[in-house]
């Protein structure tokens, strides 16, 4: 099993700019990386947060962290942050929210997961494994069309239809209850794709994965809470692993940037209308020496955005 390497830690803390006594949120502790650079940064007065749907994840920190009395672990998606920081810091401002949305190498690597296809395994794909349907659950039940959409749409797989008709046909033969299953029908439903760099099946792995954690709806909501959880002059920071998730993260820093479009051109604008958020800096990248550290780096996109205060300045 690979050890987990957290991706672009040191940019994350350059674009969270830490301050030693400021309250942050790790929204995707995973294994920790970020937050263990995180804490190395904070003064006894600084405090740090962590969520994760990974029940796994949450008992990894526990362990870790247990004797550090600046962090704190809840087992809860970052579309909850909102309600759990305010229950957690009180009426102390949160400077910083990191999202980190990658699966963790343990996630990988374990089979019973069943988020790859490396290994045989239980088709699970849950980020939280103590609630909702397996992703068996929900090939065994999802319409042909329903599933084609979603290969497409969150796979970006030009063949979806193809692949859907071949997991109906053979879900009509058995149950498609492990990742082999799903990764032998999806390869002879595309045997023009087999000599690839990557697998036929990735794409249709990662677009169930998305569906069965409903991870961009989550991601939209867990935007909206970062930036009212955000005090003035705090910092958003986001890890994305691929184009679908990126392009959701830039257009709402976008969006954000511009404020209320009713009100573009005119010579005042509400408080509540005005812009929320500011880019800061361009897209971050890894470098050639983190990728050959960790090929895992390579699809990782980081952006960095400011809250902005009421009059619109930082």
């Amino acid at each position: 099993m690979d050890e987990h390497r957290s991706v672009l830690v040191s940019e994350a803390l350059n674009g969270l700019a830490v301050k030693r006594d400021g309250c942050y949120v790790d929204g995707t502790y995973g294994r920790g990386g970020h937050s263990t650079a995180i804490l190395q940064e904070l003064g006894p007065d600084g405090r740090l947060l962590a969520l994760d749907k990974d029940p796994d994840a949450v008992a990894d920190a526990r362990r870790r962290f247990q004797d550090d009395f600046r962090f704190a672990i809840r087992h809860a998606g970052f579309e909850d942050m909102r309600r759990v920081a305010a229950e957690h810091f009180g009426d102390r401002a949160v400077l910083g929210v990191l999202l980190d949305l990658g699966v963790s190498s343990p996630q990988l690597d374990c089979a019973d997961r069943g988020f790859s296809f490396s290994h045989d395994g239980s088709l699970d794909m849950r980020m939280n494994t103590d609630e909702g349907p397996t992703a068996a659950d929900w090939l065994g039940e999802v319409g042909e069309a329903d599933l084609a959409r979603t290969i497409r749409q969150y796979g970006e797989e030009p063949d979806a239809r193809r692949v859907a008709r071949a997991i109906v046909a053979a879900r009509a033969r058995q149950p498609i209850a492990t990742t082999g299953q799903l990764a032998e029908i999806v390869a002879r439903a595309l045997p023009r794709k087999r000599r690839g760099r990557t697998h036929p099946a990735t794409r249709v792995f990662q677009a169930i994965r998305i569906a069965v954690n409903d991870e961009l709806a989550s991601l939209e909501r867990g935007l909206a809470a970062a930036i009212d959880l955000l005090a003035e002059g705090g910092r958003l920071v986001v890890i994305s692993f691929h184009s679908l998730e990126d392009r959701i993260v830039k257009r709402f820093i976008a969006r954000e940037a511009r404020g209320d479009p009713a009100y573009a051109g005119l010579p005042s604008m509400p408080a509540e209308a005005r812009p929320r958020l500011a880019p800061v800096g361009r897209l971050v990248r890894p470098g050639t020496a983190e990728e050959e550290r960790n090929p895992r780096a390579r699809s990782a996109r980081l952006r960095v955005a400011v809250k902005l205060g009421s009059g619109g300045g930082r």
